[in-house]
């Protein structure tokens, strides 16, 4: 009822909506519109009561409720199912509670805060309450578990296009495999797990990592100097949901390229974006230590490093410092 009760008032557009219209259309007392008013107001949402005319939205707060980010949404299947939590632990770790249970394709998961937020190899995620994005997204492509190896690359695709297409003074760069580094510093990260028989993926669950709205004292002393937010490259407040709407366009629209074309299709638009190809780097892996010109990826994602002695080595997966 509440949710109706908003989305009824921001499609006023400024103008005011009468308590009793609402109150009649929705089959309700006056005094159950007033009461859900209020707890509009706890979240953050302020109105000017004008008489005899009703209530005037004059201000929206910077939240990810579904209600949010459907008025910005402009997508087929993904992001029409939202499950909402103010504070959660992982949204990766409930995405695969949801993925198992059948939430269906384009589902996702997201909050204000977690507790417990995660990148690779389990390495902690600071997920403050109120200022970045941080969400999973349940994928289902008709593809096979070697195919899928390639969809992190696709995902840092498609959120640098979406945070370039928002705020242009900003040029993300990616960072093989998973992270979006703005002037050397780390503003995103991307974590996909896989659920799969052998030859069938189940599901792909995509977490999404956003530094948005942190200023400088919102990072602890351990990563102040490598991590920032787009609100600090780009001088002004992002707004979120606006962001989780056009990442999820661009997503649900590289999903499909990459389910019918393949990661090659998306390949050249990655290379364009990329601040890995051509620098001189430093690959950790569980074989070992190895440096050398990160040459090329291959068409399933693969990371090529040239050694000083010619030798080209295959890097599926591994930890990389650029020199």
């Amino acid at each position: 009822m509440k949710d109706e009760i908003l989305k009824r008032i921001l499609a006023a557009n400024g103008e005011a909506v009468s308590g009793q219209e609402l109150a009649d259309s929705l089959g309700v007392s006056r005094t159950a519109i007033w009461k859900h008013m209020q707890s509009l107001q706890e979240e953050g949402y302020t109105f000017e009561t004008v008489k005899k005319k009703g209530y005037v939205l004059t201000g929206v707060p910077n939240s990810l409720s579904p209600t949010q980010i459907e008025l910005f949404l402009n997508t087929e299947r993904f992001g029409r199912e939202i499950h909402y939590f103010d504070v959660v632990d992982s949204t990766q770790t409930i995405a695969h509670k949801f993925a198992q249970e059948g939430a269906p394709h384009g589902t996702i998961i997201i909050g204000e805060e977690q507790t417990a937020g995660r990148g690779r190899m389990a390495r902690p995620w600071e997920s403050a309450n109120g200022t970045g994005i941080w969400m999973t997204v349940i994928v289902r492509p008709d593809v096979t578990p070697q195919q899928a190896s390639s969809f992190t690359l696709v995902v840092a695709v498609a959120v640098t296009m979406a945070i370039k297409t928002l705020y242009k003074q900003i040029e993300p760069a990616i960072k093989w495999p998973n992270d979006l580094l703005i002037n050397g510093k780390k503003c995103t990260g991307i974590l996909t797990e896989m659920q799969a028989e052998a030859d069938c993926v189940q599901a792909l669950l995509v977490g999404i990592g956003i530094n948005a709205n942190q200023v400088e004292s919102d990072f602890s002393p351990e990563i102040a100097n490598i991590a920032t937010s787009l609100r600090l490259e780009a001088g002004e407040e992002i707004n979120r949901a606006a962001l989780v709407a056009s990442i999820l366009q661009y997503l649900e629209q590289f999903t499909d390229l990459y389910v019918k074309e393949g990661f090659a299709s998306i390949k050249k638009l990655w290379e364009q974006m990329s601040c890995t190809i051509g620098q001189r780097i430093e690959v950790t892996t569980l074989r070992g230590r190895f440096e050398g010109i990160a040459s090329g990826i291959t068409d399933e994602g693969v990371l090529q490093l040239t050694e000083d002695d010619g030798t080209v080595r295959t890097i599926y997966s591994g930890d990389i410092k650029i020199l």
